[in-house]
């Protein structure tokens, strides 16, 4: 695949992630070291055969066929270094791939098998993300996932524990999983808790399950985005809210193909959305898994969809709208994508 548009490298342009989640992001150098170091026996040792058990392929048939990758990168997210280190490298992966902003989500009770408090797994992925901001010069924030399948008492000291986190390199909460299972009106009381904390809160849906999903995970979840939102499009009435409303989706355009979210390309909503006035923004969700990165993303909208340099701009913008950041903050990430773009001669 080209990264070219009309003569414009399309890994030049400045870029935004705010969907990628820390457990679908391990490089297979990084499993060879922490597999050594947590004393976990590897079914090989070869990099490249290693990505057969950290990456989907073509047959991938389904959200949970895509999911049980991540049975396979998790055991090697259970200590402080691995935590620590994992964010820093998203970080950088993020800086090569020219992204200006980024947000990485994680479920701190998925990273407890050894022993770490929740709050220590959000302290050390947060210190993770720090230094890569120090280092690479990506601003980079985290939000902590509770999870569908989780109790009432797990996901409750989630939000207890991001509470603390706020302002302190945590920006929000977030709920997946599997959503065809678990409704969003089964965690009202959850996102309730996030409210009175003044938490900010986005919620996966209209991935794996219905357009109704989006409306509860706005009205009654409080969410102000959500995560993929693929299929708002079945429902015009909702479609009309999120466009009345501005509120932002976090599209994942290779992820979404490869769960079967959306069945083919041609049928992805991304053009629809953004042409009807949707806020949608463009996000890698799980690169390890995957095999993606936002150059792909970006090249995939250019030759798939047709989207002009310009285009891709503006998604860039609402992504720097959509970020969980205080308004002063925004504002300068806003300033330095625009005078970014206006070098490369693009109008945003």
């Amino acid at each position: 695949m080209s990264n070219h548009l009309n003569g414009l490298d399309v890994s030049s342009l400045p870029k935004i992630d705010l969907h990628v989640h820390l457990d679908g992001s391990l490089r297979p150098q990084t499993v060879l070291d922490l597999a050594e170091s947590h004393g976990v026996e590897l079914p090989t040792t070869d990099k490249h055969a290693l990505l057969s058990h950290m990456q989907v392929n073509e047959h991938c048939s389904s959200l949970q066929d895509y999911l049980s990758k991540f049975h396979f990168t998790t055991q090697f997210l259970q200590t402080a270094i691995a935590l620590e280190r994992v964010a820093f490298e998203i970080v950088e992966k993020a800086m090569g791939h020219r992204c200006k902003y980024i947000e990485i989500r994680f479920a701190p009770q998925l990273h407890r098998e050894r022993g770490l408090y929740t709050e220590e797994v959000i302290h050390y992925v947060l210190a993770g993300l720090k230094r890569g901001e120090q280092q690479f010069g990506v601003r980079a924030r985290g939000i902590a996932i509770c999870m569908r399948n989780h109790s009432y008492q797990q996901n409750i000291e989630v939000i207890h524990a991001a509470s603390k986190y706020i302002g302190k390199g945590l920006v929000a909460v977030d709920l997946a999983g599997d959503e065809a299972s678990y409704p969003p009106e089964l965690f009202r009381d959850i996102f309730a808790a996030s409210h009175r904390r003044d938490i900010p809160v986005t919620i996966h849906a209209g991935e794996a399950a219905g357009a109704a999903n989006i409306y509860e995970a706005v009205s009654n979840l409080g969410a102000t985005r959500i995560g993929h939102g693929v299929r708002l499009q079945e429902a015009p009435a909702i479609m009309d809210m999120m466009i009345d409303r501005q509120i932002p989706l976090e599209m994942c355009p290779v992820s979404n193909i490869q769960t079967k979210a959306v069945s083919n390309w041609e049928s992805y909503p991304i053009r629809d959305y953004f042409e009807r006035g949707l806020m949608i923004t463009v996000n890698t969700d799980n690169p390890g898994v995957s095999g993606t990165s936002m150059t792909k993303e970006y090249s995939i909208l250019a030759e798939r969809f047709g989207f002009t340099a310009s285009e891709l701009g503006k998604i860039a913008m609402n992504g720097a709208h959509a970020a969980f950041l205080e308004e002063s903050e925004k504002a300068k990430l806003k300033r330095e994508l625009r005078a970014e773009f206006a070098n490369l001669g693009i109008s945003v």
